[in-house]
C-alpha cells in the first residue's frame, strides 16, 4: 500500500512540481477507464475543475448524494450490477465514513473507487506531513484498511488513473485517488 507517485520523503519547493492538474484531464482519463457513474458530494476542493464540469456535462451519470456513506452505498451496488462508478467526495467525507469503507469495500473487497480531495493539503508536501491533521491522517487510515491510494497533484499523474482504476476492477479491491492540489477549470 502507500503512495506509489510522486511519493515525497520531505517537502519539496512548489516550483519543483507543474502549474496545476486540469480538470479536464482527469475527466479524460475517468472516461478512458470506462467510469459510467460519478457519485458527489458537493465539496469545495474539486467544485470548479471538476465537479461543475462533471455535473454539466454529459459523460457520466450524474448522483448527487448528501453523505459520503450513501455514495459507497450506491458504488456497491453498481459493482454488483457490473457497472464502474466513482465517488468524488473530500478526506473529511473519507474519514467520517471509515466504518461504511470497512465493511462494505475492504471486507467485501468491492471495487469502490473514490478522489477524494485534500482539503488544506499544502502544495509541495507529502500528505503524511501536512500541517492539517486531516490531511495528514488520510493515507494512515487507508493503508489500515489495506485500500490502495495514489496521489494526483499534475497532469502527468492523470496518467495513473486509468490503470489504477483497471487494477482495482479486475482485483475487485477499493482504490482512493488522492487529489493533493485543486484541478483548474479548463
Amino acid at each position: 500500500m502507500g503512495v506509489i507517485w510522486p511519493d515525497y520523503s520531505k517537502p519539496h519547493p512548489t516550483s519543483l512540481l507543474p502549474d496545476t492538474i486540469r480538470g479536464s484531464a482527469i475527466i479524460g482519463a475517468l472516461k478512458s477507464s470506462g467510469i459510467e457513474y460519478v457519485i458527489t458530494v458537493p465539496d469545495i476542493t474539486t467544485s470548479e475543475g471538476l465537479l461543475r464540469p462533471i455535473a454539466n456535462g454529459t459523460d457520466f451519470r450524474h448522483i448527487k448524494v448528501c453523505k459520503e456513506d450513501e455514495g459507497i452505498g450506491i458504488c456497491a451496488g453498481l459493482a454488483f450490477c457490473r457497472k464502474r462508478a466513482l465517488l468524488l467526495i473530500q478526506n473529511t467525507g473519507l474519514l467520517d465514513s471509515v466504518n461504511a469503507l470497512r465493511a462494505v469495500a475492504a471486507e467485501y473487497e468491492l471495487p469502490i473507487c473514490m478522489m477524494v480531495g485534500l482539503l488544506g493539503k499544502e502544495i509541495g508536501r507529502a500528505p503524511r506531513e501536512s500541517e492539517d491533521c486531516g490531511v495528514r491522517i488520510v493515507e494512515p487510515v487507508l493503508d489500515a484498511l489495506a485500500i490502495e491510494h495514489r496521489l494526483l497533484e499534475t497532469d502527468q499523474h492523470a496518467s495513473l488513473i486509468r490503470p489504477a482504476i483497471e487494477s482495482a476492477y479486475g482485483r475487485s479491491k477499493p482504490l482512493a485517488l488522492l487529489l493533493g492540489r485543486r484541478p483548474k477549470a479548463s
